[in-house]
């Protein structure tokens, strides 16, 4: 069972920066994809990023394509989404997840998720 705990959300200017991350609990973590995802109210939970198992291969959102990058430190156990140029619609709660399949971009092939940490930006 692979626990993930997010921190690093919180509110920032439109423009500004922040920086997330996620923290696993096993060692098998090393061995799984990881997305990040986000949900805002009303909405459906979507897609941000990805990233292999072992750091080589990423995957973004259109909508956070050259503004987000997703790292991951494996001996650290933890992956990073770090934001840039926010923008008031980016606000969400964002969630970690971990597959151990390839990169994926939907929910559903995702089986362990973090319990999210909110983003708030203002305009």
């Amino acid at each position: 069972q692979v626990q993930l705990v997010e921190s690093g959300g919180g509110l920032v200017q439109a423009g500004g920066s922040l920086r997330l991350s996620c923290a696993a609990s096993e060692r098998t973590f090393s061995t799984y994809a990881m997305g990040w995802f986000r949900q805002a109210p009303g909405k459906e939970r979507e897609f941000v990023a990805a990233i292999s198992w072992r750091g080589a291969n990423t995957h973004y959102a259109d909508s956070v394509k050259g503004r987000f990058t997703i790292s991951r430190d494996i001996a650290r156990r933890t992956v990073y989404l770090q934001m840039n140029s926010l923008k008031p619609e980016d606000t969400a709660v964002y969630y970690c997840a971990a597959t151990p399949r390839r990169i994926r971009d939907t929910p559903d092939e995702y089986n362990y998720w973090g319990q999210g940490t909110q983003v708030t930006v203002s305009s």
